[in-house]
């Protein structure tokens, strides 16, 4: 018998997990802080907090970019200290991998290598795609219902999947997610302000001023360097201006839901009609997303509780009712899985 279960949700800012033992969800930055590109030197939110403060000697990097493995090695690393520090870690652990489903063999793999060939020793290792384990999470019946659409929004991409009975119908992996309007409110007030700020502060003007709000007056005030005097300084951010330089990655992101909905089938297609588009994802609090995607697209919007913690959900129910969703789930090692064909 194993000695523990563990549920894994790895996105690219933040991995939560699922501890079946303790029957606790935990989260940390998927983050490592190198020194002189060589050593370790911290790992975690402990890494995070130094990510724009670091001295140049201290690179901070993320292991995964656009919803995949990108630094296989740290990723691995990360993982497996984390699952160590301070929380009792037990070699011989089965392990369940939430994952993208739009991305290459190759690429899924890699989730599955991640903790397969790790100093975890797992046991065992099952795959679920992760729009399946959103829809779980969020009390969905999902093997009785004709239609859903789940969008997760995330920091590095926008997952779509289309659901009926089961099954996923279609799925899609949009590269926007938080980090890319971060990038555009940051590249819009340098070139229209002539103001240099960094990711961090152009997340706290996302956060704060959302993407709907009647009031068009609103300011924020931000510190960062005058690009004219080369000084640090400080300055008034327009509501207007954050709104307008996250108009772009939202309307790509409209274009792809829409032709998602275009392309399900008649049958499918009325389910989600009935019930709309739910959100999940971190980025789903974003204030008046909902809002806005009622308006552009036409069809009921409805951000789930807790949206950030919906995959990892979905993994705790699935170990939990390990029969009722196991069919589900599944190995890359399995006689008829398509890799090894």
């Amino acid at each position: 018998m194993a000695r523990n279960i563990y549920g894994l949700d790895l996105g690219t800012y933040e991995i939560k997990v699922f501890d079946k033992k303790k029957d606790r969800i935990w989260r940390e930055k998927n983050v490592i802080a190198m020194k002189d590109k060589r050593y370790i030197f911290s790992i975690g939110d402990e890494a995070y907090e130094m990510y724009e403060k670091a001295p140049d000697n201290i690179q901070v990097v993320f292991p995964m970019k656009n919803g995949v493995i990108t630094h296989f090695d740290d990723m691995q690393y990360l993982l497996g200290n984390l699952l160590k520090t301070d929380r009792q870690f037990s070699r011989g652990s089965e392990y369940v991998i939430a994952v993208p489903t739009d991305v290459t063999e190759v690429e899924k793999k890699a989730f599955y290598d991640l903790v397969l060939h790790s100093e975890a020793k797992a046991k065992s290792v099952r795959i679920v795609e992760r729009g399946l384990a959103d829809a779980i999470g969020f009390g969905a019946d999902i093997m009785n219902e004709k239609g859903l659409f789940i969008a997760n929004f995330g920091g590095g991409t926008t997952e779509l999947s289309v659901l009926s009975y089961g099954g996923l119908v279609l799925n899609r992996l949009v590269k926007i997610g938080g980090e890319h309007f971060d990038s555009a409110v940051a590249s819009l007030v340098r070139h229209n302000e002539e103001f240099l700020i960094g990711r961090l502060t152009a997340e706290r003007l996302r956060r704060e001023f959302g993407v709907f709000d009647e009031d068009t007056g609103r300011r924020f005030t931000v510190f960062g360097r005058d690009l004219l005097t080369g000084v640090p300084s400080q300055m008034d951010v327009r509501i207007s201006l954050v709104r307008a330089a996250m108009k772009e990655p939202l309307e790509e992101c409209v274009r792809a839901i829409r032709s998602m909905i275009d392309r399900t089938p008649p049958d499918v297609r009325r389910g989600i009609e009935a019930k709309g588009i739910y959100l999940t994802g971190g980025i789903a609090n974003l204030r008046g997303l909902s809002t806005y995607l009622e308006e552009s697209i036409g069809l009921p919007v409805t951000t789930v509780p807790d949206p950030e913690l919906c995959a990892v959900k979905g993994l705790q129910k699935i170990i939990l009712s390990k029969a009722y969703y196991k069919k589900l789930t599944y190995s890359m090692l399995d006689e008829d899985y398509r890799w090894l064909r």
